[in-house]
């Protein structure tokens, strides 16, 4: 991150702190660090320059939250996000799996005006391509985890949350995209994967990649 701009750097930290942010819950600098891929003490220094701005709130030995001015610039970047993602999927026609590291890039290069024309150009979309809300981090209120489907309950894929290339690249090799309805047939032992029934055959997910994918619970009886 040393050749990114001050600026470039604030906006990753805060759309970061967003994502990991739990209910009333500070989110460890630690896991900040991690999900940033840089060291411990970077994000602390960082950390304390986006307090002095007031954007974050720093809990020693527990971690930091976002204050509201914090959390509205975080809201923006994920906007802008999500934004690009729907114009290079929609209209480019680039994977579904690379849109988001290109998103990425261009979230910190976008003005509120190109974002404005660009939310009407492509019809004010209500989600990205990954499922997620153009508008706010929320999905619906009956979500679910896929990791939390029982067995032989059905579900349809809602959304992937948070994001990564190489996590979106997993599910598009299974084709577990957004809409695919799926039933959970049985959980390896010893916290063995998930094997999953679809449409198009049976597939097997990590529990750690199942707890990204946003489920609707369609009936917890088995098939």
């Amino acid at each position: 991150m040393k050749h990114e701009s001050f600026h470039e750097s604030a906006e990753m930290y805060l759309k970061t702190a967003s994502e990991l942010a739990g209910e009333n819950t500070p989110t460890p600098i630690a896991a900040l660090a991690g999900r940033l891929g840089v060291s411990a003490v970077s994000a602390t220094e960082m950390v304390h320059r986006l307090q002095e701005q007031g954007l974050l709130a720093h809990q020693p030995y527990r971690g930091i939250s976002l204050t509201a001015a914090g959390q509205q610039l975080a809201d923006e970047v994920v906007r802008r996000h999500r934004l690009w993602e729907c114009f290079l999927y929609e209209r480019l026609g680039l994977p579904w799996h690379e849109v988001h590291d290109h998103a990425c890039r261009l979230e910190h290069a976008t003005t509120p005006a190109v974002t404005e024309a660009l939310d009407a150009f492509l019809g004010h979309p209500a989600a990205c391509p990954h499922g997620n809300p153009i508008d706010g981090q929320a999905g619906e209120p009956a979500e679910r985890l896929l990791s939390e489907l029982p067995v032989g309950g059905t579900a349809v894929l809602v959304r992937v949350h948070p994001e990564s290339e190489g996590l979106l690249c997993y599910l598009a090799e299974l084709d577990l995209l957004p809409g695919r309805r799926i039933t959970l047939r049985e959980i390896a032992p010893y916290q063995g994967p998930m094997v999953l029934q679809t449409d198009v055959g049976v597939r097997y997910i990590g529990r750690e990649a199942a707890a990204h994918v946003h489920i609707r619970l369609l009936t917890e009886e088995p098939a």
